[in-house]
């Protein structure tokens, strides 16, 4: 499934396998942007600081992030391994960590996901041939069971504080740069942990109550555009739409629109996974934006939720949109200029014609002299040898 959605990766070198790994992992992530959207839509209209604040709406903001796209992640992710199967037990095992944690558990889904259904795959090849004739619905839908409920308990137990432990100490990392006054290096930590889909947690676990205490003493802090600044992204994309594979292209603008102006960030992180060397791209320009916002000394009164172009201008304090604009265009510059670089300006994505047209059979090499005398040997003996049957 990851190949309807990804370009193909070829070889077998270092390169290669990274680039196939985010393949797959970009491959759970494309086919359920339709819920990625939907949650951004209710996310911007009914939240408290939305568009049409309205609470009963808006309560399922949180169960569709925490529970239902995570579950989504781990169905297709089963599904890319073993089928429907896979895609059953995927989606079972990944309640374990979505229990277990309370952050939107992207990664833990990724992870548990394909590794239940990669069991559940050589559990079906184990007893494959040894389950007796007019058995085999027993047997599978009872394998799938226990293997389901089993790494459901293994995600609650273990996955699940793992990711929880990754997800503290990245926090930490940030808020031990942040202390020393090493801003733009938070970027080396912050733009990873988001295409992580970590985003959250490091933003509203991190950054944003630091952010609001350093909002009431000084009436502004530059702590909320850290992780919420629309330009990297936005770089990003720009860069993948002039320069990207080919056929990931159309779905550029779309998602720029989304991205910038709906605050969906995860919209951009598949097309990382996809080219993991544009993480390069993304922290450069969140570093080139943070330290624009530091000598300009651009700051917000709250966190832009989601954070589009429309919710920074809501929460910029008056008078300093000057700084907060030249920050967001700046870290999209610089995001777009590296990952151009990185996606070598569209060197190798050029079409190719295809083999039947008049210009491959122009630029195809003529065979040889004798090559060409002996077919027209055979030919002629070809179409002499019925002749001498009918005499």
């Amino acid at each position: 499934m990851a190949e309807t959605y990804t370009p193909p990766v070829y070889g077998t070198g270092a390169k290669a396998t990274i680039q196939r790994i985010g393949g797959h992992l970009a491959g759970m992530i494309m086919p359920n942007i339709g819920a990625f959207i939907a949650w951004g839509l209710i996310t911007a209209l009914f939240i408290p600081t939305g568009w049409l604040p309205n609470a009963t709406l808006g309560a399922m903001v949180d169960p569709i992030i925490k529970t239902l796209l995570p579950i989504l992640i781990a169905y297709t992710g089963g599904r890319m391994v073993h089928g429907q199967r896979g895609a059953v037990v995927g989606a079972v095992a990944a309640m374990g960590v979505i229990v277990g944690s309370d952050i939107p558990m992207f990664l833990g889904a990724m992870i548990i996901g394909p590794l239940t259904a990669l069991i559940l795959k050589y559990v079906d090849k184990f007893t494959e041939d040894r389950t007796k004739s007019g058995f085999e619905m027993l047997v599978d839908n009872f394998t799938a069971g226990i293997v389901g409920a089993v790494m459901a308990i293994v995600g609650m137990w273990a996955i699940g504080p793992v990711v929880r432990v990754v997800t503290t100490a990245a926090g930490n990392a940030v808020e031990w740069l942040i202390v020393n006054n090493l801003l733009p290096i938070a970027s080396v930590l912050i733009e990873p942990a988001k295409v992580l889909f970590l985003n959250n947690a490091v933003n509203h676990g991190v950054l944003g109550p630091l952010g609001v205490a350093e909002s009431v003493k000084a009436g502004k802090s530059i702590l909320f555009m850290l992780e919420s600044n629309p330009g990297p992204g936005l770089g990003l994309l720009i860069a993948y739409l002039l320069f990207g594979p080919r056929p990931l292209r159309p779905s550029t603008p779309a998602a720029m629109i989304i991205h910038f102006f709906g605050g969906i960030h995860e919209i951009y992180f598949p097309y990382v996974l996809m080219k993991p060397r544009l993480i390069l791209g993304v922290i450069a320009g969140g570093a080139a934006g943070v330290f624009t916002f530091m000598i300009t000394g651009a700051g917000l009164v709250a966190t832009p939720s989601p954070g589009s172009i429309f919710a920074y201008m809501a929460v910029t304090p008056k008078g300093g949109w000057l700084g907060v604009i030249a920050g967001i265009v700046v870290a999209t510059a610089v995001s777009f200029a590296a990952s151009s670089l990185l996606l070598g300006f569209g060197r190798g994505e050029k079409e190719e014609p295809p083999e039947d047209t008049p210009q491959a059979a122009a630029d195809a090499p003529e065979p040889p002299a004798d090559r060409i005398e002996e077919t027209g040997a055979n030919d002629h003996e070809t179409q002499a040898q019925p002749v001498a049957k009918e005499a």
